[in-house]
């Protein structure tokens, strides 16, 4: 008997609306509205453009809305086409302990699992917030990152088993989606070494797809290997024995620690940002001789260790970066989707300044990591003195979250490329009641009211 797929399993069947608290209800509006607002922004991206266009393609009698136009697809492809959006920016939610990644990923997959399935938006928050503990509380057992798989190992488990609820899969038919889902879908983190593709921005969104048809496969019939995680050969195989901590009856609270970010970069340079920026405001630019800064070791190990990261050529490459990102926030004061054109790619301006750049990590921040993402930023000026500055926690962390009027002014910046502040307005005010929708296909169909 697999003990842990068992326990993910009855945790997904029992967990009911009513058990979520109203911070955690919250905390699912939040995460929805920064979510979509990230997808909204991301419209025009080449790439969404793209995965749009390609699912589309892919039709059948079952569909699901691909977000923000009028077009359906297959459902496993409209989950990719909206998981893509999601993620194309670079933008949306984090979590992090042993290992991480982006729980709010998912979303794409439950929006055709509620299309498919249960409509309500009780029905889409109770699988959001299982989503969330799912993926996260995998992120709190063991380092997968650090052996070599990425995040979209979470990502498929969560996606598999909350679509599968939404469909009304009974507890048999979960295993096997679970497993499905699980077994064919070990991703590698190679989709984050060196020059990066745009596989960076779609990695997460093939999880959402196969997670939508593992759950699609076992409400036909197919069944699967029943030792997905603990048997020979199964995930303690690979990445050692551990305690995905999720039994029936846990109150489930991840969601809240999720973090909420205020650039489209990597995590890891959040914070550096905000420093450079704070710099920026005391220190001319002209004035600086040589800039150091002092992180962490996964984060000088995600943005500086490799020599990609320091003359990079693609945008995913460049999010990426520490040295670019500081460099762009003390050059231009912002660091937003026009800190990756060409033009900014190629500028000899930025490119001289990320020459004065070199980086570090220290025994004292590794140590304070993943608790709090700490930076400090020193310049030396060129009248031989020197300034610094330090943060623990970025903005938008648990420990300094956004207020609700902040993250509703990242929203509404997000949505200005995708529709009308009308059209904003009524995707807020329909994430505010959304608890009490019978049916959220009106904040689909809010998606697609673009002139």
């Amino acid at each position: 008997m697999d003990e842990t797929a068992e326990n993910l399993v009855d945790f997904t069947l029992e967990t009911k609306f009513d058990v979520l608290s109203q911070p955690t209800i919250e905390a699912c509006k939040s995460r929805l509205l920064d979510t979509i607002g990230c997808l909204a922004g991301g419209f025009n991206h080449p790439v969404f453009i793209a995965a749009r266009d390609f699912s589309e393609r892919f039709k059948m009698e079952t569909s699901a809305t691909i977000l923000g136009t009028n077009v359906s697809a297959s459902p496993d492809m409209a989950a990719f086409a909206n998981s893509v959006g999601i993620r194309v920016l670079d933008m949306n939610d984090n979590y992090r302990v042993k290992s991480g990644g982006h729980p709010s990923d998912i979303i794409g997959a439950l929006f055709s699992g509620s299309e498919m399935g249960e409509k309500s938006g009780e029905s889409f928050l109770t699988a959001m917030v299982i989503g969330y503990e799912i993926y996260c509380r995998l992120c709190d057992a063991v380092d997968i990152n650090g052996q070599g798989w990425d995040q979209p190992v979470c990502g498929v488990c969560a996606s598999a088993l909350t679509v599968g609820k939404l469909i009304g899969l009974n507890r048999k038919e979960l295993l096997h989606s679970l497993s499905m889902a699980l077994i064919p879908n070990m991703a590698m983190i190679q989709t984050r070494q060196g020059q990066l593709s745009s596989w960076k921005g779609c990695a997460a969104a093939n999880a959402a797809r196969n997670g939508v048809f593992a759950a699609l496969l076992a409400k036909e019939g197919f069944t699967a290997p029943s030792m997905p995680i603990e048997g020979r050969h199964g995930l303690w195989d690979i990445v050692g024995k551990f305690n995905w901590n999720i039994k029936k009856g846990l109150s489930p609270d991840r969601i809240l620690k999720s973090d909420i970010k205020a650039f489209p970069i990597c995590v890891h340079g959040q914070t550096a940002v905000w420093v450079a920026l704070e710099i920026r405001k005391k220190i001319p630019l002209n004035a600086i001789k040589s800039i150091h800064i002092d992180t962490y070791q996964r984060g000088y190990e995600m943005m500086c260790s490799d020599q990609s990261r320091w003359s990079p050529s693609s945008r995913e490459t460049a999010d990426h970066s520490l040295p670019y990102v500081v460099a762009v926030a003390l050059l231009t004061g912002s660091v937003d989707d026009d800190s990756f054109t060409t033009e900014m790619l190629r500028s000899t301006e930025l490119s001289d300044l990320i020459k004065k750049i070199t980086a570090s990590s220290t025994p004292e921040m590794s140590a304070l990591h993943p608790k709090s993402m700490p930076c400090q930023i020193t310049v030396a000026l060129k009248n031989g003195s020197q300034y610094s500055h330090s943060l623990n926690y970025q903005k938008g962390h648990p420990e300094n979250p956004m207020t609700k009027k902040e993250l509703e002014s990242k929203f509404s910046k997000l949505f200005s490329k995708f529709g009308s502040m009308e059209q904003a307005e009524e995707v807020i005010n329909l994430i505010r009641i959304i608890d009490h929708l019978d049916d959220v296909s009106a904040l689909i169909a809010a998606l697609g009211k673009r002139s």
